[in-house]
């Protein structure tokens, strides 16, 4: 089962223009896009797909995906420029001093499992002068160049990352991106990158474990510093309430999209993707 969120804007501008981007973002967990104008740089229209249950593959990611563009129209229209994200926790920052396109498999087996077929990416993040080194989800980007030719693509840790360094922030400040079953914690101080990693959960306890462990390692008071959630969080969720039992401080990231006021979520919740 598949669960639609759309929400639309100016259907007929969708229709003529020519110069409509299409921005996409896919996991395990579902799949969204949306459609802004190049000339305005504004969000057009946005859609998110919500899977019942984590899928087990990227081949039964592939088939959920097959099957949206079948039946969304506006997937089927053509497309000035398309921006893909894989969400997916897959990947290891390595500092630009010690990175070698030879050795990319070395990153990510300390802590991926990879098999020797896996096509391994990797993102530049010039900003903290390192490289996001990944393993994205092939058989969609085929699809999906079969559907579009060239297009381009990232990891979403990159663009979190690229998204939150920009934030004028001169206080530490932890940033907590949140998906079904992980996270992502990234933590800053006057837009340098101290500190990215994921982490898996099961239980509110698992999450709060590995957010207090972050702290500690970075001697952050609990009674001082700034959490910002974005993702898939709401304040009803025990995760949330867990979090402010045991920080003082925590909020959501506001995103700066106009558009994100349009939505029945609130603004956080597709901040990777709407910005």
């Amino acid at each position: 089962m598949t669960e639609k969120l759309e929400i639309k804007i100016n259907k007929q501008s969708l229709n003529i223009s020519e110069n409509n981007s299409l921005s996409i973002q896919f996991s395990l967990d579902g799949f969204s896009f949306c459609i802004n104008d190049k000339d305005t740089n504004k969000t057009k229209h946005f859609s998110n797909y919500t899977f019942e249950d984590t899928l087990k593959s990227p081949e039964k990611l592939l088939e959920k995906i097959q099957a949206i563009f079948e039946e969304d129209k506006l997937l089927q229209k053509d497309f000035k420029s398309i921006q893909v994200i894989h969400e997916n926790y897959l990947s290891s920052l390595v500092p630009d001093a010690y990175f070698e396109t030879s050795i990319l498999r070395n990153y990510l087996d300390v802590t991926v499992k990879t098999l020797k077929n896996d096509f391994i990416a990797f993102d530049y993040i010039e900003k903290i002068a390192a490289k996001n080194v990944y393993i994205p989800y092939i058989n969609i980007n085929n699809y999906l160049f079969q559907s579009f030719g060239e297009f381009e693509y990232k990891h979403h840790q990159t663009v979190l990352i690229e998204r939150i360094i920009q934030k004028k922030d001169m206080n530490k400040v932890m940033y907590v991106n949140v998906a079904k079953n992980h996270f992502d914690i990234i933590v800053t101080e006057n837009q340098e990158l101290l500190f990215v990693n994921s982490f898996s959960f099961n239980t509110k306890e698992d999450f709060m474990y590995y957010v207090l462990f972050t702290a500690e390692q970075l001697e952050l008071d609990t009674e001082q510093f700034l959490l910002k959630f974005c993702g898939l969080i709401s304040e009803a969720d025990e995760i949330y309430k867990i979090t402010y039992k045991y920080i003082r401080n925590i909020g959501f990231i506001h995103s700066k999209n106009p558009f994100a006021l349009e939505l029945k979520e609130p603004q956080h919740t597709n901040y990777t993707l709407l910005g």
